[in-house]
């Protein structure tokens, strides 16, 4: 989904889906974080420089739409939502360059994840156990995202000041936003719990549909009839 086709569907929403001044809507990244898309040779070349790793990637059919999973020996290194064809591609030509050597058929990390995401998704899992592999992210973005994902748990939510607040960045709550945005790793580090602060549900980077139904899944918001 576009930028312009969210604004489009926030503002259908009604202003209170909006977050407020200090709290950006979220930009998904397909896959490198932080990432700016008006410089890509720049981008290429930071990926070159790190260590080689093995991975594996497989896409997993969800009620959110296909996501791709990516693993390391580490742990799981990316979910990227929506991901069609044209997505698939993209993304594997940048974890390509990320790790340095072509995907393995499979990484046991990569398994356990998508087993958990399964469950999760069924209703029956509260908390992931697979390992994190943070490489494909770093600095502040990372800070944040640990925080999320150590203390913020299933069926709650976080404010974006709030979650500024708890990494000893009170001024920071617009790059708490863009941090959201960057994460490589949503759904399993819960981006989708970090809500406006005048009680709307905030930005989302894979659209506010699929925040609905992941607050709607973890009984934040109620389901819906339709």
């Amino acid at each position: 989904m576009t930028n312009t086709e969210r604004d489009q569907r926030g503002d259908r929403a009604g202003r209170q889906e909006r977050p407020g001044p200090e709290e950006p809507s979220e930009q998904k990244s397909p896959v490198r974080p932080g990432q700016d898309e008006s410089k890509p040779a720049e981008q290429d070349e930071a990926l070159r420089a790190r260590e080689p790793r093995d991975w594996a990637w497989r896409v997993l059919d969800t009620p959110i739409g296909p996501l791709l999973l990516a693993a390391t020996r580490e742990g799981l290194a990316l979910v990227a939502f929506h991901s069609d064809e044209r997505v698939v591609r993209r993304s594997l030509t940048r974890l390509r360059l990320a790790f340095g050597r072509e995907p393995l058929p499979e990484i046991p990390h990569l398994t356990t994840a998508a087993d958990e995401l399964a469950r999760y998704f069924d209703s029956g899992l509260r908390a992931f156990t697979v390992p994190l592999d943070w490489s494909l992210s770093a600095g502040f973005n990372e800070r944040v995202l640990r925080e999320l994902a150590a203390h913020v748990p299933y069926g709650t939510v976080v404010g974006y000041q709030d979650l500024a607040d708890r990494v000893g960045e009170p001024g920071a709550a617009r790059a708490v936003g863009a941090a959201m945005g960057s994460n490589p790793l949503p759904v399993v580090v819960p981006c989708h719990r970090v809500v406006a602060s005048d009680g709307g549900i905030g930005g989302f980077g894979g659209g506010l549909d699929t925040k609905r139904h992941l607050l709607a899944l973890e009984g934040v918001l109620p389901q819906p009839l339709f």
